[in-house]
């Protein structure tokens, strides 16, 4: 298993591409791997994985290939990935498991609404 520090340069090495190149469909998105329970069950998907590395196949369908983060409770896949392989229908559901690191609410409020910026309070020492 690779040590936290090769997995961060990992990382770093793929927001450095992607940005560079313009290759936004390089960055990752995190999802619970409970996301995966709905297609354990069925029996048209195949889910193939070893230590590391995933792929949920579904017979005659699409496939999605996803990366084991350490403790095995996450996946991440290419955003590129997610927009291109998975239909639209399963989107909703995988969205429902995404696994978001904590954040600003009010930074995304900010962007999303296209607002300068949000008052909530007077301004602080950074």
């Amino acid at each position: 298993m690779p040590e936290v520090g090769a997995e961060r340069g990992t990382q770093r090495a793929l927001v450095e591409r992607a940005i560079a190149r313009g290759e936004y469909g390089l960055l990752t998105l995190r999802f619970r791997a409970s996301v995966l329970d709905r297609y354990r069950e069925r029996a048209d998907v195949r889910l193939l994985r070893t230590r590391t590395v995933g792929r949920i196949a579904v017979v005659r369908g699409w496939s999605l290939d996803a990366g084991i983060a350490p403790g095995e409770e996450e996946i991440e896949v290419f955003a590129s990935d997610f927009a291109e392989r998975l239909p639209e229908s399963e989107r909703a559901h995988w969205l429902d498991h995404l696994a978001a690191p904590p954040s600003s609410a009010n930074f995304a409020l900010m962007r999303l609404g296209g607002n300068a910026c949000i008052d909530d309070g007077e301004a602080e020492a950074w």
